[in-house]
């Protein structure tokens, strides 16, 4: 980079002040104390959250906290960053308006000159769609499943009866033709019934693929 800089004489502050507009324009960004205290966000933080600066300065990020996340989460989070470590995740958190947005956060611990961590720097891109979508293919999964369920507890079922029953059927004393007929027509009846729910449990597995992609 400083090669490149120096090969097409960039301006150091234009290209600085390029890149904070780029970031300021499509990211969320805060810096909090090593306490969690925030001390700074940027407009995309205030419209995302619906807060104001004033509201969130001073705060800590429970104030858009969710209640989704179990408190191990957090306190993985903690545990990461506290060690120096740089810590990514996708949180779900609450606007003032009551309403939820998803961000993938990437929190990264800021050191002075002995290397001690003064205070972290939080990255965050909105991936609304992205989770709504989740949610959606997490729905068709579950109504997929009920179908399935229905397949081999619903119609399976009664087919392995049916065969089971034309089984017994041998054993009947009727005339060899008689019996012969009954339980040929009953068998068909049910490997075709068995072989139709093969292909549907099949087909419905396929596309219960096609939406986990």
């Amino acid at each position: 980079m400083k090669k490149i800089i120096e090969e097409y004489n960039i301006d150091i502050t234009q290209l600085f002040e390029a890149f904070q507009k780029a970031v300021n324009f499509n990211m969320v960004c805060s810096i909090t104390d090593v306490n969690g205290t925030i001390i700074y966000v940027n407009d995309r933080f205030c419209e995302i959250c619906k807060y104001s600066t004033e509201e969130l300065i001073g705060q800590n990020h429970r104030i858009i906290n969710s209640g989704y996340h179990p408190r191990e989460f957090f306190r993985n989070l903690w545990g990461t960053i506290t060690r120096g470590e740089i810590w990514r995740g996708e949180v779900k958190s609450q606007a003032k308006d009551g309403t939820y947005f998803w961000l993938d956060s990437i929190i990264i611990p800021l050191v002075n000159a002995n290397g001690k961590i003064v205070q972290y720097f939080s990255l965050r891109m909105p991936i609304n769609e992205k989770k709504e979508l989740e949610e959606l293919n997490e729905k068709r999964i579950k109504n997929i499943e009920k179908i399935l369920f229905q397949i081999s507890h619903q119609i399976r079922q009664p087919i392995v009866q049916i065969l089971a029953v034309a089984d017994l059927f041998e054993e009947v004393d009727l005339s060899e033709l008689e019996l012969k007929q009954c339980i040929q027509h009953m068998k068909e009846a049910a490997q075709h019934l068995d072989q139709c729910t093969k292909e549907l449990t099949a087909f419905v597995v396929e596309e219960k693929k096609k939406v986990i992609r």
